[in-house]
């Protein structure tokens, strides 16, 4: 199955607090999206990685992309060498996408950093027609992604381009709180955590609000980039 856009994210959750309202608008223009996540979280501080498994698919229902996978590296402790290269180098032969969305370059959690370049050297190398990957028995055809994009994440990294989400962040909200057992929830007997607290919640509005402030729209969301944009005129940009 080819696919336009493929998103990765190092922990189930990832993808949707980061670009979720940007997956749904693409969706609504025809595009199909497929998720990866590295690992299942099961390091959480709350639930286990079988309900954050459930969660997941719950959350790829609400979103409507075209398929999820897990890769089930090791949460906290995978590494950027050969061996997981190769496993997000076959993903990318399998989906073929135009567009590779994934964590951020540098944040609070190690793992986003490690599964930002991770995903970025592998969409590179699976473009080396010299490196042989397998799948379902069958030799893959090399694939380069035409760009890769990075989603914010925790920090306020400044974005190099945002996308208007205005009209999708409802359902990126419930997509978000598919995950029952990481955020907010005052009845919740589980730790506290960075992410559970009722700020953090209420940040995901402020942030898109903000960021849609600051480029004339009601909601946006930001990306940073590893190469120049480029656009056709000056009519392109808004």
């Amino acid at each position: 199955m080819k696919l336009d856009i493929l998103a990765f994210g190092a922990h189930p959750d990832d993808v949707e607090l980061g670009c979720s309202g940007t997956i749904l608008k693409e969706i609504s223009l025809g595009k199909t999206v497929g998720i990866v996540d590295l690992t299942r979280g099961e390091l959480g501080t709350r639930g286990s990685a079988e309900i954050r498994d459930q969660e997941a698919n719950d959350a790829a229902k609400i979103l409507g992309v075209s398929v999820r996978e897990n890769l089930n590296m090791r949460d906290g402790f995978f590494v950027n060498d050969e061996k997981h290269q190769l496993e997000v180098i076959k993903m990318i032969r399998k989906y073929q996408p135009e567009i590779v969305l994934c964590n951020a370059i540098e944040d609070r959690h190690i793992d986003h950093g490690k599964g930002s370049k991770l995903v970025s050297d592998a969409c590179f190398l699976s473009g080396l027609l010299k490196i042989e990957t397998v799948l379902d028995g069958e030799i893959q055809k090399p694939w380069r992604p035409k760009v890769v994009y990075h989603y914010i994440q925790w920090k306020n990294i400044e974005p190099d381009f945002v996308i208007d989400i205005t009209g999708f962040t409802d359902t990126k909200i419930k997509s978000i709180l598919a995950y029952g057992s990481q955020f907010y929830d005052p009845n919740s007997k589980e730790p506290e955590s960075p992410i559970s607290s009722k700020n953090f919640l209420e940040s995901l509005n402020y942030r898109s609000r903000d960021l849609g402030r600051l480029t004339g729209v009601e909601h946006a969301e930001g990306f940073t980039v590893e190469r120049y944009l480029a656009v056709n005129s000056l009519g392109d940009l808004k």
